[in-house]
C-alpha cells in the first residue's frame, strides 16, 4: 500500500511538481497546504504517514511551528524542504526533531531516500518506544511475582522464577542462570534482588543471588547448587541471614 504524504509548500507551483515526483515515485499525496493553519487542520483530518514541510511559509506561522503542533499531534515524521541553509535556520529546525532535511533543488532520488530513511527510523522508534514502556511496566511488577522477564537476543523471554538456579554479577552485566540457560542482561544485582520473589532468593554474596530451594548442600564456606554442582561462596556479611533461613538437625 502506498504511503500517505502530506506537502506542504508554498509555491503552487513547486507543490505541483513535488506531488507529480511523489506520484511517480509510488507515494500518494493525501493532502497539501500552503501554510501552517492548513497543513495542520490536513493533518488532523487526513492523518499522513508522512509530511514534507517547507519551512518559509504563507502568513504568521513557520513551518517548524507547524512541524511541532503536527507531531505534538498525530506523532508523524516530519522532513523539511527549503531553500536556505544557513546556520540559524538549522537550529531552528533541530528543535522539532525532524526525520530529514532536504535542500533545494532536489532531485526525485533525494526525495525517495530521504522519505524511506524518515519511515525507517521513526518505524524503529516507535518499537523502541513501545519496548520501552514494555519494560517499564514490567519493572513494576511485585517482588512476589511468579514469573519475570529478560531480553534476550532483542526479545523478552518469560521465565518462571522458580526455574533460576542463581543470578551471578559480571562487571555491568549479570548472569541469570537456570538448569538450560544462562541470560546476560545489563543491569546491577542491586535492582535484579529488588524484583526477585524474597521468599525463594537469598543474597549469599556480593555477587550471587541464590534459589534457596536449588540448594543441594552447604559445604565449608560454599552453597552447593543442585543438578549444576556449582559451587557458590557465601560472603561473611551475608553467612547470618542465609544462617536465618535453614534448619538444621
Amino acid at each position: 500500500m502506498a504511503t500517505n504524504i502530506l506537502i506542504v509548500e508554498d509555491e503552487s507551483i513547486v507543490r505541483k511538481d513535488i506531488e507529480r515526483s511523489l506520484t511517480k515515485l509510488g507515494y500518494n499525496v493525501i493532502a497539501q497546504a500552503d501554510n501552517g493553519l492548513k497543513a495542520i487542520e490536513m493533518a488532523l483530518e487526513h492523518k499522513p504517514e508522512i509530511a514534507l514541510m517547507d519551512i518559509m511559509l504563507k502568513g504568521d506561522m513557520t513551518g517548524i511551528e507547524a512541524a511541532a503542533k503536527i507531531k505534538e499531534a498525530i506523532n508523524i515524521p516530519v522532513i523539511f524542504l527549503t531553500a536556505y541553509a544557513d546556520e540559524a535556520t538549522l537550529n531552528k529546525a533541530k528543535i522539532t526533531e525532524p526525520h530529514g532535511y532536504i535542500l533545494k533543488p532536489f532531485k526525485e532520488i533525494d526525495l525517495h531516500t530521504t522519505i524511506e530513511m524518515a519511515l525507517h527510523k521513526h518505524k524503529k522508534e516507535q518499537e523502541l518506544r513501545v519496548e520501552n514502556d514494555l519494560l517499564k511496566s514490567l519493572s513494576q511488577f511485585k517482588s512476589e511475582a511468579e514469573h519475570l522477564f529478560v531480553k534476550h537476543q532483542s526479545r523478552l523471554v518469560k521465565l518462571n522464577t522458580s526455574d533460576i538456579y542463581f543470578v551471578e554479577a559480571l562487571k555491568d552485566y549479570v548472569q541469570v542462570i537456570t538448569k538450560d540457560h544462562k541470560y546476560t542482561i545489563h543491569a546491577t544485582m542491586k535492582d535484579v534482588e529488588k524484583k526477585m520473589p524474597s521468599k525463594m532468593f537469598q543474597r549469599v554474596h556480593r555477587s550471587f543471588i541464590v534459589n534457596m530451594d536449588k540448594i543441594e548442600a552447604i559445604l565449608g564456606g560454599n552453597v552447593i547448587m543442585q543438578d549444576l554442582h556449582k559451587e557458590i561462596p557465601v560472603g561473611g556479611n551475608y553467612r547470618d541471614e542465609l544462617g536465618g533461613r535453614i534448619n538444621v538437625l
